[in-house]
């Protein structure tokens, strides 16, 4: 009996000796489960354990537990993931080698660059914005306003401020003294004259961007066409003109003379005139001669007085929008004159032409044959109309578009016939 137990005992300790030999670093967990191998069995009190792997297998598991649980990395899968760690700049891998922590993430030296100059950035001064990385000096330069004129950064002023204007309607950016140093402007769009961007000269000291140029018009035989269009334009709103009012295009020069010597009538700083004359006929009745004098009564004397208008002027080398609108409203100074409408306040006249004007660039919206540059100029002239500086135009067309609006064209022209004013 005694000898069988010690058999047992033997066949135990060499299962043992076994586990033990091929976990030597966990010996004394096996040795402590021998020692509870061996007192189960003389006892007679084992849990069910049928091999001595049920007994080593938790302990096993509990032991590799705590040796990660303390961090030990000296195994080839830890090693892995530590060679796993990428490069946010290039998505590679960090490797063992040399790499920064910026951003909340790592990098290679070389991938972590301005986002302006697309430099390396050396040391800890950066500044980011966007989440974006840049050196001190390129955040300044990419945050400090450009001119689009000059293409230099806007200079500050007294207050240490960058101070510079934007075109309402063009949202082009320059500095305020190019509105005095004779930068040149586009005498069609406005638009000052960017460098490395080419202008055509005009001759009498005007400039001309090509995007208006494409659809400038020069001459006046070029303009017929586009005259007898806004003729129809007028006689589809039964103001018929009568008249074949001679059209002109001319120089800045040219024009400029006859709006000193007749007056109000212009539009948009002389870009256009209408020229118009007053004849006054006498009509005396011839005597009788063979009345006596005494029985002679004093005449009657009969004044008749007709208006003619004798020329439209234009500006040559406008865009063709810009033109037609001019045409337009000289058209109705010239409606006006020769359907017998008494002489007008400035702020009624100018008022009702511009509401032509701005009549005729609507209905040219439906056109589908211009390009899209076109169309922004159209949209610019229609601004230029309703935004315009001067009182005379700027509240003239405001109650006048007001009044068409609310009371129509016709009820509002012959209002003005019978009154003088809007009726608004």
């Amino acid at each position: 009996m005694e000898s069988s137990d010690q058999n047992s005992d033997l066949t135990l300790c060499e299962a043992i000796d076994e586990e033990w030999k091929s976990s030597p670093a966990d010996n004394n967990m096996l040795d402590c489960t021998a020692s509870l191998r061996l007192h189960e069995q003389r006892t007679g009190d084992a849990k069910g354990h049928d091999t001595i792997q049920d007994v080593v297998r938790p302990l096993q598991e509990n032991a590799n537990a705590q040796k990660a649980s303390d961090g030990d990395t000296g195994s080839p899968m830890a090693q892995a993931a530590s060679n796993a760690r990428v490069c946010i700049g290039c998505k590679m891998s960090l490797g063992s080698g040399c790499c920064v922590n910026h951003l909340g993430g790592s990098w290679h030296p070389h991938c972590f660059c301005c986002y302006a100059c697309h430099s390396p950035i050396s040391g800890d001064k950066f500044l980011t914005c966007r989440n974006h990385p840049y050196h001190k000096i390129c955040y300044k330069k990419s945050s400090m306003p450009k001119c689009d004129v000059c293409k230099k950064f806007v200079p500050t002023n007294g207050a240490g401020l960058h101070k510079y204007h934007v075109h309402p309607f063009w949202k082009q950016k320059y500095c305020p003294m190019h509105e005095m140093d004779d930068s040149p402007r586009c005498t069609g769009c406005e638009r000052f004259q960017s460098n490395y961007v080419q202008h055509m000269s005009l001759g009498d000291g005007r400039k001309l961007c090509l995007d208006c140029l494409s659809s400038s018009i020069m001459d006046t035989a070029e303009c017929q066409p586009l005259y007898n269009e806004i003729l129809d334009f007028y006689e589809r709103l039964n103001m018929k003109i009568n008249q074949k009012v001679p059209v002109l295009l001319v120089e800045k020069q040219a024009l400029n003379p006859a709006n000193k010597q007749f007056g109000h009538h212009i539009t948009y700083e002389t870009r256009g005139l209408c020229l118009s004359e007053e004849l006054t006929m006498i009509r005396r009745p011839k005597p009788d001669i063979g009345t006596r004098l005494t029985d002679v009564a004093k005449p009657s004397i009969n004044f008749k007085r007709q208006r003619q208008v004798t020329a439209i002027l234009i500006l040559h080398g406008l865009p063709r929008f810009l033109t037609g609108s001019l045409l337009a409203h000289e058209l109705m100074h010239a409606w006006l004159c020769l359907n017998g409408f008494p002489e007008l306040e400035p702020v009624i006249e100018e008022g009702i032409c511009q509401v032509m004007a701005h009549m005729w660039l609507e209905s040219q919206a439906m056109e589908v044959s211009r390009n899209a540059m076109d169309e922004r100029l159209r949209e610019f002239f229609l601004q230029q109309i309703a935004k315009n500086s001067s009182p005379f135009y700027a509240e003239g067309f405001r109650d006048g578009y007001a009044s068409v609006m609310q009371f129509g064209l016709r009820r509002t022209v012959n209002h003005i016939r019978m009154t003088g004013t809007f009726p608004l």
